[in-house]
């Protein structure tokens, strides 16, 4: 597993009753998030939502953004589970091949996941949500690369990982353009987005 920035919490949660406790503050959040926004978000909102004194979110989040963080990690969790759920379970001649299922996985998620929608992986708080260090599509194309190099067994250059930070950039403003359109993403630019970066992708395998 790829290592992302430190725990936004400011403490872990000791009792399972505290770790159920700081889920539904992330739920809360996500619920918040789908209905107002970001700019919507408020400690005191999460607190309402999730139905806990507004002490219990400050003992786990110095603030609303640490709590937008937790989400966001969460929601990269999610996706990464299940890519490397899809690549335990098919087979696929290369991993260029992976592009359209890994592209499915994602608008699903931004299709059914509460808070996905509008926080995906952070962007909307913060460009560096996940890592101090990188913007947060750098975080996510480490994550592929890292499942990719595992899976497929292919050479983990620096080529190779300017590759899907390629691709990774290219899918997420392809993306962005079809949810833009359609809040479900349009069928026909959610097909010429697979297109895209599997064409790319594909290329890139042929001149190495």
């Amino acid at each position: 597993m790829m290592e992302t920035r430190a725990t936004p919490l400011r403490r872990r949660p000791a009792q399972r009753r505290s770790a159920e406790r700081v889920q539904r503050m992330l739920d809360a959040c996500a619920e918040i998030l789908d209905e107002d926004g970001y700019d919507g978000l408020s400690t005191t909102r999460i607190a309402q939502r999730a139905e806990v004194a507004i002490g219990s979110v400050y003992q786990f989040f110095p603030d609303k953004r640490a709590v937008a963080q937790a989400l966001a990690l969460r929601n990269l969790e999610l996706f990464g589970d299940r890519v490397s759920g899809l690549l335990a379970e098919q087979t696929f001649e290369h991993w260029s091949d992976t592009v359209g299922a890994i592209i499915d996985i994602f608008v699903e998620l931004h299709r059914s996941v509460p808070g996905f929608r509008v926080l995906r992986f952070g962007d909307v708080a913060d460009v560096n949500l996940l890592d101090d260090s990188a913007d947060n599509n750098a975080v996510v194309a480490d994550r592929l690369r890292q499942l990719i190099v595992h899976v497929f067994g292919v050479a983990d250059t620096p080529e190779m990982a300017r590759a899907v930070a390629i691709a990774v950039e290219a899918a997420d403003a392809v993306l962005k353009m079809a949810f833009r359109r359609d809040p479900d993403g349009e069928p026909a630019v959610l097909s010429e987005a697979k297109r895209l970066i599997h064409g790319y992708l594909a290329g890139h395998i042929e001149r190495a």
